[in-house]
């Protein structure tokens, strides 16, 4: 398999999934191959999500304390929202366990 770029491609609009569904959904007889588009339009999304992963999965075994995401749409964001608050959660508590006891500080959040 070809190495992915390491960059998201910009959108040409943050709401692109939404505003494809609602033209598919409502227009979807006067768009020649409707089912095509949406098809394109979901690999798109997939090859987002699949960087998206390999970026949490090196994020993760590099043990960064950030990430930029440029270039996500907000779907994207909202979709991978709850694996990488779990992963950093996780990350989290790796960390605190492998503190000396004497060391370890108890913090709100």
């Amino acid at each position: 398999m070809n190495e992915m770029k390491r960059t998201f491609t910009p959108m040409p609009s943050p709401y692109y999934m939404e505003l494809i569904k609602l033209l598919l959904n409502h227009a979807s007889d006067y768009i020649l191959k409707a089912d095509e588009l949406w098809t394109l339009i979901k690999d798109v999304r997939d090859t987002h999500i699949a960087k998206l992963r390999v970026s949490a999965n090196s994020f993760v075994r590099q043990q960064e304390a950030h990430a930029k995401l440029d270039n996500l749409t907000l779907t994207e964001i909202n979709t991978s929202g709850a694996f990488r608050t779990q992963a950093l959660n996780h990350m989290y508590k790796l960390r605190m366990n492998l503190q000396p006891s004497g060391s370890a500080r108890s913090q709100d959040f």
